[in-house]
């Protein structure tokens, strides 16, 4: 069962650099060769192992999403509407679409008055994004969904903290949020499934 999950996951790593170049602005370097591949076959596997079979498309969907905002500071609405429906048909199955849809309405509804408060600092993409992460994590409990979340924060706060010591950034620095919320939500996912 892993050995298919990885190789779902090499298949999906290949498409997800297809479609990532087909959002490229050339903002940033395309990852090296095999480095996406070898990242979604990783990712599909463990979480695929701890949480259930049913998150594999999540592990896919976030990585594309992950891969595309990191290079375009872009989470496409192509993208993660559609991931919505994909993961409530892979949780409906094992009871779990009553808590998933709880988690997501939770993370959507944080994220939303974060937004409100500071909508220069937080983009409406990572708003939508959080409801799929709270989908994820939801069915594994409400302290999961809450250490994806914070998870998601600290791990921005300390990319900003390296920005800032290491001189490559300012204060004021934008960078894409959606990969450090998604680190969160496949941290969680592994070590709580």
């Amino acid at each position: 069962m892993l050995a298919l999950m990885a190789a779902i996951g090499l298949i999906c790593g290949a498409r997800i650099r297809a479609l990532a170049g087909t959002y490229d602005d050339g903002h940033a370097p395309a990852p090296g060769p095999l480095v996406i591949e070898l990242a979604a076959a990783a990712l599909v596997t463990v979480i695929a192992w701890r949480a259930g079979p049913a998150y594999a498309c999540f592990a896919v969907i976030g990585t594309a999403l992950a891969v595309i905002d990191w290079r375009t500071y872009t989470l496409p609405d192509a993208i993660t509407l559609p991931a919505y429906p994909i993961m409530a048909l892979a949780l409906l199955p094992a009871g779990e679409l009553p808590a998933a849809l709880a988690g997501g309405a939770a993370l959507i509804a944080v994220y939303g008055v974060l937004w409100l408060v500071r909508p220069e600092a937080m983009g409406f993409g990572d708003v939508k994004l959080a409801g799929l992460i709270g989908m994820a994590c939801g069915p594994l409990g409400w302290p999961a969904v809450a250490a994806a979340a914070l998870a998601g924060q600290v791990f921005g706060a300390l990319y900003a903290l390296f920005l800032l010591l290491s001189r490559r950034g300012t204060r004021d620095t934008q960078f894409p949020f959606g990969p450090f919320m998604l680190l969160g939500a496949f941290t969680t996912l592994c070590l709580a499934g």
